[in-house]
């Protein structure tokens, strides 16, 4: 497959599209107040850079005039400053969905400024799709290029792009020569998913099995402007694992080896999946030392611990819908993208976190949590019950449908003044019914085959730390001497009472008695 000849070439080589380029402030004209807009963008990769701030600029001015304007902006996740942080500020955003994780977004969702709807990503493209959020009314995408005949080659990220074409009035496309473009040919893109009743299965049984076309397809008439760029997309520097981190990695590789000697595994383990961050990081960083090979992994982002293993050899193919690299890593991917497309799938978020794939493929899923409680239930998503952190993400996709359902944390947060395994979670993403182990630094539970009081006493002694370990143990006795439901033991009164103490003294812990 031929790929572009160089980043300083026309990255736009439909001659009957050229004639729509224009500034990113003309591009931006063409939105209106009241506008559903689908953006491309995934954990800050893809997204686009020069409309949304033109489009922030226009906002600013009209509210300074008095003149609402706001807008509604859906993505595939987490996007950059210059989309949700610029719109924010400007408080043009009516609607966001499906995840966030800028800090001024966050802020003003939480102050009630701003209407979120947090969705499983899976589930988003179909949303629009079927009609339930309304009409899409613009597509704003970032792309490699414009081929000759049309076709798109897609960018960093692939996120919800192909619906948002599909289903939108305007098409704005961003062509950004900062991507590299020997990103042509790493994408497969699925056009074959028909809406229910008459929906075939997906031809998908490994991971880095191509079923699809590395371009997206875009009708000429819908494209209303085109804006050329050259800006970097923006991501998160990497920080080197904790002390928590490693351990909560060491007992996760401990209990993968365990599944592996047991034979419920085979030896190269199954397709590996693991949320954004350090912990997950610190996760892939452990495999690459270990003694694992012809690993594979079926996930949402591709992170700096899977460029390890694909570039050690011990990882034979990763698909995902996005990079989620550190500055660094993201340097080294690009010198040398063209070994990488061999190996690396990016394909739309409705098969990537697709529920019968996941359960097909069987799926190692490893999450990130706020908070569990003595049950089993998870809470990933919101702070002391009421503030959003971030959103639930793909989480739930892979947890309720992998092999297997990890949720890991440390065991503390704040300076040990919050309690990551509490008696009752202060909001519920993930029922006791999708979650078969949990991991702190401290230990692992395994909870399969266990009653909810037989999983009481085991996250209670494995998972807990220390200072609150007798705290929860008088809980849990409390609970189960009571006459009232012995199956799921809880006192209703003080179940929440630790979130409570938290936010009157700023700590879990009771107060030391004088």
């Amino acid at each position: 497959m031929a790929a572009i000849v160089s980043p300083t070439t026309n990255r736009v080589l439909n001659s009957n599209l050229a004639h729509k380029i224009m500034s990113a402030e003309e591009a931006a004209a063409l939105i209106k107040s009241g506008d559903q807009i689908g953006m491309s963008g995934f954990t800050g990769s893809g997204y686009p850079k020069a409309v949304p701030v033109e489009l922030a600029r226009r906002i600013a001015d009209a509210n300074f005039r008095g003149q609402k304007f706001r807008v509604s902006v859906f993505t595939g996740a987490s996007t950059g400053p210059e989309l949700d942080g610029a719109l924010a500020m400007a408080g043009g955003i009516n609607l966001r969905l499906p995840y966030q994780s800028d800090p001024e977004t966050r802020k003003r969702i939480n102050a009630g400024e701003m209407d979120y709807m947090d969705i499983h990503l899976s589930h988003v493209a179909q949303f629009v799709e079927y009609g339930f959020l309304g009409k899409l009314d613009v597509a704003l995408i970032e792309v490699t290029a414009v081929l000759e005949d049309g076709r798109l080659v897609p960018s960093s990220s692939v996120g919800n792009n192909k619906t948002w074409i599909d289903q939108a009035d305007r098409v704005i496309l961003e062509v950004n020569a900062w991507q590299s473009p020997e990103l042509e040919g790493m994408h497969d893109i699925y056009y074959d998913l028909q809406a229910p009743p008459c929906r075939k299965p997906i031809p998908l049984v490994h991971p880095g099995q191509r079923i699809g076309t590395p371009y997206l397809q875009v009708p000429p008439e819908k494209v209303a402007a085109i804006v050329l760029t050259d800006a970097p997309d923006r991501n998160t520097p990497f920080k080197a694992p904790d002390e928590a981190s490693r351990r909560i990695a060491g007992h996760i590789l401990e209990f993968l080896n365990w599944e592996v000697k047991k034979g419920r595994m085979p030896a190269n383990l199954l397709p590996l999946q693991s949320g954004v961050g350090n912990i997950a990081n610190a996760v892939l960083f452990g495999l690459a030392e270990g003694n694992f090979e012809g690993l594979t992994a079926y996930t949402e982002v591709i992170q700096d611990g899977m460029i390890v293993l694909l570039r050690s050899g011990k990882m034979t193919s990763a698909s995902a819908t996005a990079f989620s690299l550190s500055p660094e890593k993201l340097e080294e991917v690009n010198v040398d993208m063209a070994t990488y497309r061999e190996r690396i799938v990016l394909r739309s978020q409705d098969i990537s976190n697709h529920p019968e794939v996941i359960r097909r493929l069987g799926v190692i899923a490893m999450n990130g949590m706020i908070e569990a409680d003595i049950y089993g239930n998870v809470n990933s998503t919101h702070v002391l019950g009421s503030q959003i952190q971030n959103g639930i993400g793909g989480s739930g996709d892979f947890a309720r449908n992998g092999y297997l359902s990890i949720f890991m944390a440390p065991s503390t947060a704040q300076r040990g003044n919050i309690s990551t395994i509490v008696p009752i979670v202060s909001h519920v993403d993930h029922t006791e019914h999708d979650v078969q182990v949990i991991v702190t630094e401290q230990g692992l539970a395994d909870l399969r085959g266990l009653s909810p009081r037989q999983r009481a006493r085991l996250i209670i002694d494995k998972c807990s730390n220390p200072d609150y370990r007798p705290l929860l143990t008088d809980y849990f006795d409390r609970a189960e001497r009571l006459p009232y439901g012995k199956h799921t033991p809880h006192v209703l009164g003080d179940a929440l009472s630790w979130h409570s103490r938290y936010l009157k003294t700023g700590r879990m812990l009771p107060q030391d008695p004088d």
